[in-house]
């Protein structure tokens, strides 16, 4: 169901209530070793010493929506352009979360910044979908893992439910919350920053809105959410009415990056969680420092409630390890991005690009093998089949079996538009670079073939193997990709390892391996 809105949305959003939800050098990231490895190697949060080192869930999830249901927690972020998206994750201590399984299969379009709420005894997901026109969609289900209907609210004192928008205005939502009720209307004038400061834009986006004690209190992102690394921000409003007047916090901004050599960049939407200690946390997104190709990434911070009934961020710029909050159950951190292909994982770990509606009937897994279906020529037309990676430095390699007169290989995918890889057909090599197909040197292998790509802090490098892994050749073609990103293609996503399938036949997938380096 579509809920239709007014203007050209940038990152409109519905809050919560309660639960509902100058320049310097910049920095060498920090090392690998400072984190914790989990599944193929890769870095995780919680650092098993009652400390976690942010980022909470890495790679590309931007905007996150949380909700407190009990002793549980569930977060799901913007997908955009990726399906099934719209993945939940799961956890029940704040630090270590497990993705469930994609709510919404249908492409509506590219979804940005999601609410996830639950009232009455449902759960309901609202979802700002950029498209011809821009709507905003909600889906509903019984349980967390649905079945979730085909396609933020907020329960005011009053018992009335209201779905807040960027620039400060909000539209009433009918009792069952799946239709609005009259006009948009204008109800909030977001903190203005000062006109010296580098940003994007004013931008006021994604409010979230929380009760907490007497108050309501409302967050909003402002500044822009990428460009200069110090626009992005945080600010706060309260009101004792969720039909105001706002009062605007007096520490306003309550999160923003001030200087290039910081770990983070780009800080903000931000969302308040109570944690399983009663203490409280805010859930927001950041650029890690020179890697915007890893998109925007999950950060965890500490809030502190005042004397004076405000709360303020506690964890500086998030570059050091910070206390977990006590209490809650780990479960294990994130899944494994490799696959034997046993079972075709769908949501929580792959995801089509731009699918169309019979998309995945194109992929299958039997006898350990991943069978696709080609389409289209090429990696723009053929709707590639994608992984998160969270890593600075990895490698991902695939044995590749194609149909006669078929085309296919692997990736490092932003957009159809800005992508670079290796395929093959029967006779010849393809080159992906700048999403553009350009050398075709002679394939010695024939049909198959193992593939592996290398992607270190950047520097992209391909090999080959005849026999399964067991020796190996450089291909003579290596790339740098570090201007794959949003602020050169626009489109707020990151750079994704893949692989993908063109022309006629299945192309045959076996043995999908990934490693953090």
């Amino acid at each position: 169901m579509a809920i239709s809105r007014r203007d050209a949305m940038t990152g409109v959003l519905a809050g919560g209530a309660l639960a509902l939800g100058r320049a310097e050098a910049a920095t060498t990231p920090m090392a690998a070793a400072d984190w914790k490895r989990g599944f193929d190697n890769q870095r995780i949060a919680d650092l098993g010493d009652g400390r976690f080192l942010n980022p909470l869930i890495s790679g590309d999830r931007p905007d996150p929506a949380v909700l407190k249901d009990g002793a549980d927690y569930y977060m799901t972020f913007s997908t955009f352009d990726s399906y099934p998206g719209v993945t939940i994750w799961h956890s029940r201590d704040l630090i270590n979360w497990q993705p469930r399984g994609a709510a919404l299969h249908k492409n509506i379009g590219s979804v940005w910044a999601v609410s996830l709420e639950k009232h009455g005894g449902r759960y309901f997901l609202y979802m700002p979908v950029k498209a011809a026109p821009n709507s905003i969609f909600v889906i509903h289900a019984d349980t967390i893992d649905g079945p979730w209907s085909d396609p933020c609210h907020v329960v005011g004192e009053d018992g009335s439910r209201w779905l807040f928008l960027s620039g400060g205005d909000r539209i009433r939502l009918s009792n069952d919350g799946l239709s609005t009720v009259g006009a948009v209307e204008h109800v909030y004038d977001p903190w203005r920053y000062p006109d010296t400061w580098d940003v994007e834009g004013f931008s006021p986006e994604g409010p979230k809105i929380h009760r907490h004690g007497e108050w309501f209190y409302m967050l909003t992102a402002v500044g822009g959410t990428a460009g200069p690394p110090t626009g992005h921000m945080v600010i706060a409003a309260r009101s004792r009415s969720i039909h105001g007047p706002w009062e605007q916090h007096p520490g306003n901004p309550l999160v923003r990056t001030e200087r290039l050599a910081e770990r983070w960049w780009s800080r903000g939407h931000a969302s308040l969680v109570e944690a399983p200690d009663k203490s409280w946390r805010a859930v927001y997104h950041g650029y890690e420092n020179g890697l915007w190709t890893l998109g925007r990434q999950t950060l965890l911070d500490p809030v502190e409630w005042t004397p004076n009934g405000w709360f303020r961020m506690t964890g500086g710029d998030l570059s050091q390890p910070i206390a977990k909050p006590r209490g809650g159950q780990a479960l294990p951190h994130a899944l494994a991005l490799s696959d034997d292909f046993a079972t075709l994982n769908l949501g929580a770990k792959w995801n089509f690009f731009k699918p169309t509606s019979d998309e995945a009937d194109r992929a299958r897994v039997e006898d350990n093998i991943l069978f696709l279906k080609g389409r289209g020529t090429a990696p723009v037309n053929s709707s590639p089949l994608l992984l998160i990676a969270g890593d600075p430095a990895y490698e991902f390699q695939c044995e590749i079996e194609i149909a006669p007169g078929g085309t296919a290989g692997l990736l490092l995918f932003y957009d159809d538009k800005l992508y670079c890889g290796l395929g093959f057909d029967e006779t010849r090599f393809v080159t992906h670079q700048y999403g553009m197909e350009r050398g075709r040197p002679a394939n010695p292998h024939g049909r198959k073939l193992t593939m592996k790509v290398t992607n270190r802090h950047h520097i992209v490098s391909y090999h080959l193997s005849g026999d399964q892994g067991r020796t190996w050749s450089r291909f003579d073609r290596g790339m740098e990709v570090s201007g794959y990103h949003h602020n050169v293609r626009g489109g707020f996503l990151m750079l994704r390892p893949g692989l993908y399938a063109a022309g006629p036949g299945e192309a045959r997938f076996r043995n999908f391996r990934f490693q953090a380096l």
